[in-house]
């Protein structure tokens, strides 16, 4: 009888134990979801849920024990990511499904399946080992429909857009540039010494020296200074198009000047030195063709 009883007092405490250790998981102060996500709440915001398929601007950090391996607040811009299905039971997007916006929250996230199943990673790094633990700090700052998201962002292109334009208009006003001076899709040149013979034609291979500078007249590139002119086949989209379509309007041994707006340039994204929807403004001359 004594045996029994201690058979089913041995079976209660192990219960017990099992029970425990299932609601109080291996990190003091966070809470285990199914699917093996540890989760803490710090700061409680006040915006809507986050939804599958959102468009969020999260800022975050993941740290393997207490050494920082990724911070958004180094990116030059902010974070933008969107919600989708988990690539692993307790990823870092199940996580993001849990949160509010204005929501700050601490994550406990499997390091290895992190890396090899988010991250993609072949191997393991070195300070990473199978059953590590990443923790994520991330504070979700908006988040919106991609519908939303997708017409914010016409809005804005068409904005900057406008903007440009204006700029581009009143720089030429300012330099004396006329409408009699404007050309194919809406280029402007202007001959500052006269060239000789025939205009170069389509496939043509040409030498060009070119400066080109911002509106602000800062110089971003100039063969004058490499002391080499570039050469491409004119007409076939190896360069901008401004410069397809006004190249072609010189002879050789010609100089000028061409205005190009930013969408017959290099458009609505950063190019190097150059700025999303810049106006450009390139001291060329035709070198040679053949």
């Amino acid at each position: 009888m004594k045996k029994i009883l201690f058979m089913v007092a041995t079976c209660f405490l192990l219960s017990v134990m099992l029970l425990s250790c299932d609601q109080n998981p291996s990190f003091p102060g966070y809470t285990r979801t199914e699917t093996g996500l540890y989760y803490k709440k710090i700061t409680e915001g006040t915006g809507n849920p986050v939804q599958m398929g959102d468009i969020i601007h999260p800022r975050l950090a993941y740290y393997i024990n207490d050494s920082l391996l990724f911070t958004t607040t180094a990116l030059p811009e902010r974070a933008i990511d969107q919600v989708h299905e988990s690539l692993f039971p307790g990823d870092i997007y199940e996580a993001f499904a849990m949160m509010h916006v204005g929501d700050s929250m601490s994550f406990m996230i499997s390091a290895d399946s992190t890396f090899k199943k988010q991250f993609r990673a072949v191997e393991l790094p070195p300070y990473i080992k199978p059953g590590d633990f990443l923790r994520w700090e991330v504070t979700i700052d908006d988040a919106m429909s991609q519908a939303a998201y997708t017409q914010k962002m016409q809005e804005e292109q068409a904005a900057l857009a406008q903007k440009s334009q204006e700029e581009f208009e009143a720089y030429l006003a300012a330099n004396g540039v006329k409408e009699e001076n404007r050309h194919g899709s809406g280029i402007y040149y202007v001959c500052t010494k006269k060239g000789r013979g025939p205009k170069p034609g389509f496939k043509k291979e040409v030498k060009v020296h070119y400066t080109g500078k911002l509106l602000d007249g800062t110089v971003f590139d100039s063969s004058v200074e490499r002391g080499e002119p570039i050469a491409f086949p004119l007409g076939v989209g190896r360069v901008i198009k401004g410069w397809d379509e006004g190249i072609a309007l010189m002879t050789k041994g010609e100089k000028g000047i061409l205005y190009i707006p930013f969408d017959l340039a290099y458009g609505t994204r950063d190019n190097g030195p150059i700025p999303a929807y810049s106006n450009l403004v390139f001291e060329v001359e035709l070198v040679d063709f053949e």
